[in-house]
């Protein structure tokens, strides 16, 4: 009997293992990286880049590949980690290149979403691209302005609900559009 097409078949021993977890969304690399594949394979994995982030945010991810985890504290878009990039995966093309396409998005999770005052998103974030919008009988609930956000991850970390996580700006509408 095949399965049914919505059923998800683990084929590997992790992939067993994680049965009935949450999806583990792709590593996140670190800024100015270059396409997936080609920073897979032009990375050696050297930890030059882990070692000079000032805010300590790069890590060894699966595979000893950098990426950046969020929980530790917030990208700064100093560029160290791309000027001791030897082998050219982190590649910053001109001072105005952006680092990843990368915003934060709030999820259902929030307190203030679920009628817990809550601000420490907003009050953590660099660039005041969260902000908190007054319900009437509630609390305020945050509203993020992606145009704004520069998906630092400053917010991440101190979030003590876990629910905000970076998505790919395309997805996030901005506050003008909420």
């Amino acid at each position: 009997m095949a399965p049914e097409s919505s059923a998800r078949v683990a084929t590997s021993r992790r992939g067993f293992l994680r049965i009935g977890r949450r999806t583990v969304e792709p590593a996140r690399r670190p800024p100015w990286a270059i396409d997936e594949a080609l920073f897979v394979d032009r990375c050696t994995r050297c930890d030059r880049c882990i070692e000079t982030c000032p805010t300590q945010i790069l890590v060894r991810m699966d595979g000893g590949f950098p990426g950046v985890d969020f929980s530790r504290g917030e990208c700064t878009f100093c560029g160290d980690c791309v000027s001791v990039c030897e082998p050219r995966a982190l590649l910053r093309g001109d001072a105005a290149a952006l680092p990843w396409t990368l915003v934060a998005a709030i999820g259902a999770d929030c307190l203030a979403v679920r009628g817990v005052e809550c601000r420490v998103c907003g009050e953590v974030c660099p660039e005041r691209a969260i902000r908190f919008r007054l319900q009437l009988g509630g609390v305020a609930h945050p509203v993020l302005d992606a145009g704004v956000c520069t998906g630092c991850g400053a917010c991440i970390g101190p979030c003590p609900a876990r629910a905000i996580a970076m998505q790919s700006d395309n997805n996030i509408p901005t506050e003008r559009e909420t």
